[in-house]
């Protein structure tokens, strides 16, 4: 699928290994380019992340916008609305987190749903470099249904060494194959809903402004990146993303996220 970039009306962004630097910070060089793209257009990030592990990305970079959150499995509009959720219903919640704890003690695992975060232990230093690495805060609780509600969890956040998260990840697909279970780098691994995806979230949104997916570009790094890169009409992947995502994406940027590739982009693509 094939779009002229003179006829561009939205951009979907990844966060982390992106557009974002390696300390997972906004770079303060890509402001001016990002907040000016956003003046003209939707720009979208579309992350793993929570809403209030987005916000800080907004608000250093200076611009406002629809948000999908958690993979795709939460998405927000510019106001901060729902337009879209799909969450692990509460009961299947509960199971998966005591599968986690009995047969996958070697990884960590968090919980998110809507604007919750919570975790077993803040402690744990794989959650404080989770909270300084997205400017965001963990709450310590084992009550799912006093934090949640009922209403389920979008998102479990496996954390680990590398080996284990591969395992981690074999493990849960083999067993919950209705789930979404994918790596968002080679220390984390998301579980979301089979329903959702980042795929999903560009639907959504360009259903929202009624844009064609074919006048959509995006840029990502990471696994959890493909689906979305290969719904738009032009996608680029970056000079720091994995082989396969560079196989996936339309073409492979020269730059890489600590090299604001994502902004150098969009001011050659759109004249900045």
């Amino acid at each position: 699928m094939q779009s002229a970039v003179s006829q561009v009306r939205i951009v979907f962004t990844d966060v982390d290994g992106t557009l974002v630097d390696n300390e997972h910070h906004p770079i303060p060089a890509s402001a001016q380019t990002i907040a000016r793209v956003a003046a003209t257009m939707p720009l979208c990030l579309v992350s793993a992340r929570s809403p209030e592990g987005l916000y800080p990305i907004q608000r250093q970079l200076g611009f406002t916008g629809p948000l999908a959150c958690f993979s795709g499995a939460y998405v927000l509009d510019e106001a901060g609305n729902e337009l879209y959720s799909s969450v692990i219903p509460f009961e299947d919640a509960l199971e998966i987190k005591r599968y986690l704890e009995r047969e996958l003690p070697d990884v960590l695992a968090a919980t998110y749903g809507f604007h919750d975060w919570i975790v077993d232990n803040r402690s744990d230093p794989r959650i404080v470099r989770e909270e300084y690495f997205v400017q965001a805060k963990s709450r310590q609780s084992h009550d799912f249904e006093g934090v949640f509600g009922r209403r389920g969890v979008h998102k479990f956040l496996l954390m680990g060494e590398p080996a284990s998260i591969v395992a981690a990840q074999r493990a849960m697909a083999e067993r919950y194959p209705n789930l979404n279970v994918v790596r968002s780098n080679d220390v984390l691994c998301e579980v979301m809903n089979g329903e959702a995806s980042k795929r999903r979230a560009i639907e959504v949104l360009c259903d929202h402004y009624g844009i064609k997916p074919s006048y959509a570009i995006a840029f990502g790094d990471g696994p959890n990146d493909i689906d979305m890169l290969l719904s738009v009409g032009k996608s680029f992947a970056m000079a720091n993303g994995e082989p396969e995502v560079k196989e996936a994406a339309s073409a492979v940027l020269p730059w890489t996220n600590e090299e604001c590739g994502v902004a150098r982009m969009l001011e050659a693509l759109l004249g900045f």
